[in-house]
């Protein structure tokens, strides 16, 4: 009795059952990829009022996560020898009173995007390291302000 070779074996398999089982194995692996991106979107949203983020903030400590805001006016300070930037971000815009108390950012980095200045609307994206603490921005998203806002008679924007 001679024993069979694993590619023999493979050979006795029917043309449809090999069909049939390459098919389980890429169902299997489509499930198995689609059921972790899916817990990854349950737990993930794009970016959290800096009002919800502060309510929260025990909670935040050591987790990634985006925040959003507009820069206090005057907040910006670049350290150089550090290579960061240092500003504070608040609920509102400074047209409509930039609400709130300032919640500190330290920008690991100097190359802000064009658009980061006094007032812009912004996402910063990083962690915090403790309650009190500065929030460690790993990136920092600012948004192009909206073509459909007029400038008022005080020459600031508004929405119309």
């Amino acid at each position: 009795m001679t024993a069979s070779r694993p590619s023999d074996t493979f050979r006795r398999v029917s043309k449809g059952m090999q069909i049939a089982l390459g098919a389980t194995v890429i169902a299997l692996l489509l499930g198995w990829y689609t059921a972790t991106n899916l817990e990854a979107a349950a737990s993930f949203s794009y970016f959290q009022h800096l009002d919800d983020f502060r309510a929260a903030e025990a909670q935040q400590v050591g987790n990634a996560a985006r925040v959003h805001g507009y820069v206090a006016i005057g907040s910006i300070r670049r350290d150089v020898a550090g290579k960061q930037v240092h500003f504070s971000i608040v609920n509102d815009p400074p047209h409509a009173g930039g609400s709130g108390p300032p919640f500190p950012v330290v920008f690991v980095s100097l190359e802000t995007p064009d658009l980061f200045k006094d007032g812009a609307e912004v996402v910063v994206e990083g962690t915090l390291t403790g309650v009190g603490d500065p929030f460690r921005a790993d990136k920092v998203l600012a948004k192009c302000p909206s073509k459909f806002e007029a400038a008022d008679p005080a020459g600031q924007q508004g929405s119309f």
